[in-house]
């Protein structure tokens, strides 16, 4: 029995009759966290871990959600439904459906490596593992976060020696908050976009430490030129970003590896950091769950499929209609 199908409104779960990260509005969404590709408007009622709850309430306003913790079960139509960390941004999870001894995970976005602004991810064995391919191709090889740490806030203090502005474009909800966790405030003021600061304020609210920010109407003339600004990906170019001058800037995300993209993005820099899992990743989590039986999803996903099947294992794609955050604007 498959307890997971690919449907019109998206993953199903028969027995269950609920969907995960649903892309059009059904009775019932598990909900694997708040990114807007994941999390859209108009289902009926919805569950999803209880970080998730406020980020989801803002950006989709009022509506019908169930917070439940990791490793709490609840039973929907006879279907035992769990969350277990991802790893991926706050209130991450990957969705455990358990019904007549049938365990499948649905791993939604996820990385394997800790990063400190939400729960490591857990491997979780089961039946089958439905898993997310978003950097599935060997090129993809993430080094250390404190290496991409260090060489953040090497450049941002020779720019601030240089008397020149920093700012880091990072998708408002999870990156900007990994990488503000990443930065020496010793160095000079945090300044972020309007975007980005409530949800730092979801982000302190559930315990996760964070340096100090501000905007930058409170910050005077003369230090702007030692800041560093988070802002989302839609602020380049905008008249938002003249109040800075001949400022320096970056992007930070997974598809800076490959350098046509910086090239496209017309940034100085590229950060290679991801919330994704990289090709090595994946391979570690795909095995630590024991599967037998994996379905790929959401980005490099015949090439995956291909590598799985050649080492035993029974491996599809199933089509899902997720986008990808890491290029995407404010949400």
């Amino acid at each position: 029995m498959n307890l997971i199908v690919a449907r019109s409104q998206g993953l199903y779960c028969p027995p269950g009759d609920f969907y995960i990260d649903p892309w059009r509005p059904v009775a019932r969404a598990v909900i694997t966290h708040g990114h807007g590709d994941h999390a859209r408007f108009g289902s009926h009622a919805y569950l999803c871990h209880a970080d998730s709850v406020s980020i989801l309430r803002r950006r989709l306003g009022e509506i019908d959600v169930q917070g439940a913790g990791y490793g709490e079960t609840v039973e929907v139509n006879g279907v035992r439904v769990s969350l277990h960390p991802a790893g991926h941004i706050l209130g991450s999870a990957q969705i455990r459906v358990e019904h007549k001894g049938e365990i499948w995970v649905a791993s939604g976005d996820y990385k394997i490596e800790p990063d400190g602004t939400c729960a490591p991810f857990e491997p979780i064995r089961c039946h089958a593992f439905i898993s997310e391919s978003t950097f599935g191709l060997p090129i993809y090889r993430w080094r250390r976060q404190a290496e991409i740490a260090a060489e953040i806030n090497a450049w941002w203090r020779s720019n601030a020696e240089a008397g020149r502005a920093s700012v880091v474009f990072a998708y408002s909800l999870g990156k900007a908050q990994r990488v503000l966790a990443l930065l020496d405030p010793a160095i000079g003021p945090i300044l972020c976009h309007g975007a980005v600061e409530p949800i730092n304020a979801i982000y302190r609210e559930r315990g996760v430490a964070l340096p100090p920010t501000c905007s930058p109407a409170d910050v005077a003339k003369a230090a702007l030129a030692r800041a560093l600004v988070l802002a989302p990906p839609s602020a380049a170019g905008s008249p938002w970003m003249r109040r800075f001058g001949n400022y320096a800037d970056a992007f930070a995300s997974g598809w800076m590896q490959v350098r046509g993209n910086r090239r496209r993005r017309g940034v100085d820099r590229g950060f290679v950091l991801s919330d994704h899992a990289d090709w090595g990743g994946l391979l570690a989590a795909i095995d630590a769950t024991g599967a037998s039986r994996v379905l790929v999803t959401h980005g490099s996903v015949a090439t995956l499929a291909r590598y799985l099947r050649e080492k035993g294992l029974q491996a599809d794609g199933i089509a899902a209609e997720y986008g990808d955050e890491d290029l995407g604007e404010a949400a």
